[in-house]
């Protein structure tokens, strides 16, 4: 057999050669360095065949990031491997401990056991120490393929999880498994890859949780316990992981809700079904007032759908057939169903479709803060961050092809004009297109629709200078997409808007224009959303800023504390005053001493603490503590409102 190397070169191997075979024919300094290899561009250990005409990467040492994942595989080996050896020194037998799955997930890895009695979270410390016990042993991994049938006997009457995963492979899938050190220390099925030997794992890792897991994902099956660990390269990237947890769970939105009085759920009305508070109202309102504002500036003309619908217009959209599962079940009124509103799309065309319509009419351009309901699964609830009754900043631009790339660049410009307001910056565009080699099913046939929109979307792209990646197979079914991606303060990529283009749906809804020809044609429409839903940018924003909103934003912009009682009167005049000029202050007339005020309004993140007493009265003066910042010292109150007015006008 042959593999191709990097360089174009030929190497003839024997059939059934490994990477290893092919590292010790080209030197054996490389085959000592060797820690894996990417045959095809796939991942792949030195201890399996490779294929016949692969291109052959060798993976060394010298960059061990390249090969991360195969270390963490085998850590959750060594992992599996630590358990056995933890339990057994309880005087717990091998066959009492029985293990689910263990594969490399984003940074780490994660193994599911069925354990005669849990590990306790802080006896992680303990099984991370005998992990490294056994990376020092340095124990050669070894790879051996056997038959179904011994495979089922290697854990007959043992371990069910294991015979439940072999008897539902495939009949001509490899049974395959892993060895660490010799039989009494552990082997596992396993597809691989691997390293070559625990040496090689880098000491960069951490166990982090534990947690409850359905055997399969199902509700049905048994609970197991999963733990998990990460895993990097260096040091310093696991440090800088472990700060970006513990700042996660400092900015977790669920939890600045909470402490900052923005939102709250009820089991008495219902998973998923946000309830905002006043003080979250009004930022939620604040959002709502400024994008309303833009796309004023930007030519949409709102409108209103109401929440329910009949079943019929679902089926047209072609919704109902594809996502049933993710609406509310129906309720029927006089004999007909009704869905609670999972999307305005097919609303909005039926406002486009209630006049004719000339080429003069467009572009036409509906926005709608739209809340519709969605039947997400509970597991998969998470705060504002995935909901089952959100409202979308909504909107869709009906349009001639000719316009499209107009179009798209007016959005792209949007999106940059908001993002730069709320101070985001690091994001960029996907450019989701259609897959039809390896889903056809998805995205039918290519074609001038298909072709002309991706076109139309590039060339918006190139001429505004947008940073964007391309995502292959990421297209809905009527069209390519404009994906927003971008990076929370923590290092996490997420998905917060898109912009789609649809060539199909308007056909279905029987939409069109007269041209200026005076012929019937079929407009494309543009499916778009800048924020995405107020909720979900909301949590985002929420963790951005760490509920340190800027002024203009801030549902309570400055308070006012007393250093005594008979500094009462003056600090209720300075509020009403600053209340005629339509700034959000209050007076904190409660009976706690002054530092405790203080302490109550930073963890608020109230922008301005406003301090008044003797010296402040004779100067018509406060002095002014700025969240974040600290003392700033006296400031009259007229430049002090001049310059809150200013930070509004301004938006920071």
């Amino acid at each position: 057999m042959q593999v191709f190397l990097p360089d174009g070169k030929a190497l003839d191997l024997q059939n059934g050669a490994t990477a290893l075979d092919a590292a010790s024919l080209i030197g054996p300094k490389l085959a000592e360095q060797a820690i894996g290899a990417r045959a095809n561009g796939k991942l792949w250990d030195l201890l399996t065949p490779l294929p016949e005409g692969a291109k052959l990467e060798i993976l060394t040492t010298r960059k061990p990031a390249e090969a991360i994942d195969l270390m963490r595989h085998t850590l959750a080996h060594v992992m599996a491997q630590a358990i056995l050896e933890v339990y057994g020194s309880k005087g717990f037998a091998r066959d009492s401990i029985k293990m689910g799955v263990g594969p490399v997930i984003e940074n780490g890895f994660y193994y599911d056991f069925d354990l005669p009695e849990p590990l306790k979270f802080e006896e992680l410390e303990i099984l991370e120490n005998k992990m490294r016990e056994i990376i020092a042993r340095d124990l050669k991994l070894s790879r051996y393929e056997v038959t179904r049938e011994q495979a089922l006997a290697e854990f007959a009457g043992r371990d069910r999880y294991k015979t439940e995963l072999i008897e539902g492979l495939p009949d001509n899938e490899p049974m395959t498994f892993y060895r660490q050190g010799s039989e009494a220390d552990f082997t596992d099925l396993c597809r691989g890859p691997h390293i070559p030997r625990t040496g090689l794992i880098p000491p960069h890792f951490k166990l982090t949780a534990t947690s409850g897991a359905y055997w399969r994902g199902s509700e049905k099956n048994p609970m197991l316990q999963r733990i998990y660990g990460v895993a990097f390269a260096t040091a310093a990237e696991l440090e800088k992981y472990l700060w970006q947890q513990e700042e996660a769970k400092k900015r977790d939105h669920r939890k600045l809700g909470k402490d900052m009085d923005l939102f709250t759920f009820s089991d008495e009305v219902g998973q998923g079904l946000p309830l905002w508070l006043p003080k979250g109202a009004f930022i939620r309102k604040k959002l709502e007032d400024y994008m309303y504002e833009k796309e004023q500036e930007y030519g949409y003309d709102y409108v209103i759908s109401p929440h329910i619908t009949k079943e019929a217009l679902y089926h047209r959209s072609g919704h109902l057939p594809y996502y049933a599962d993710g609406m509310y079940a129906p309720i029927e009124i006089e004999g007909e169903n009704y869905y609670l509103k999972p999307m305005n799309c097919p609303h909005h065309h039926m406002i486009f479709a209630a006049r004719p319509k000339s080429y003069r009419d467009l572009p036409a351009r509906y926005a709608e803060f739209g809340t519709v309901y969605r039947f997400e699964l509970s597991g998969a609830l998470t705060g504002l961050a995935r909901v089952r009754g959100f409202t979308q900043n909504d909107a869709h631009i009906y349009c001639a092809k000719s316009q499209v790339k107009e179009e798209f660049i007016k959005v792209i410009k949007l999106f940059e004009e908001v993002y730069k307001d709320f101070g985001i910056s690091d994001y960029w565009f996907r450019l989701s297109l259609p897959d039809f080699e390896n889903n056809p099913e998805k995205f039918g046939e290519p074609g001038p629709n298909w072709d002309e929109s991706i076109a139309a979307i590039r060339a918006a792209l190139e001429e505004t200078g947008a940073q964007f990646v391309e995502g292959i197979g990421e297209a809905t079914f009527y069209g390519p997409k404009l994906d927003v991606q971008l990076r929370t303060v923590v290092g996490k990529e997420e998905s917060i808007a898109t912009n789609q283009l649809d060539f199909i749906v308007p056909s279905r809804f029987d939409l069109e224009f007269t041209n200026a020809n005076g012929e019937k044609e079929t407009p494309v429409v543009i499916h778009r959303a800048i924020m995405g839903s107020f909720d979900r940018f909301f949590a985002f924003y929420l963790e951005h800023t760490a509920g340190n909103f800027p002024v203009w934003l801030a549902p309570e912009q400055a308070r006012i504390i007393t250093i005594s009682d008979r500094h009462l009167d003056y600090a209720k005049q300075l509020e009403a005053q600053m209340k005629q000029q339509k700034l959000r202050v209050t007076v904190d007339s409660s009976s706690e001493r002054m530092q405790a005020k203080i302490r109550d309004a930073e963890i608020a993140k109230v922008p301005f603490i406003l301090i008044v007493g003797d010296k402040e009265i004779l100067e018509n003066a406060v002095s002014v503590r700025e969240h974040g910042k600290g003392d700033r010292g006296k400031v009259s109150t007229t430049s002090l409102m001049s310059e809150i007015h200013e930070r509004v006008e301004k938006r920071i």
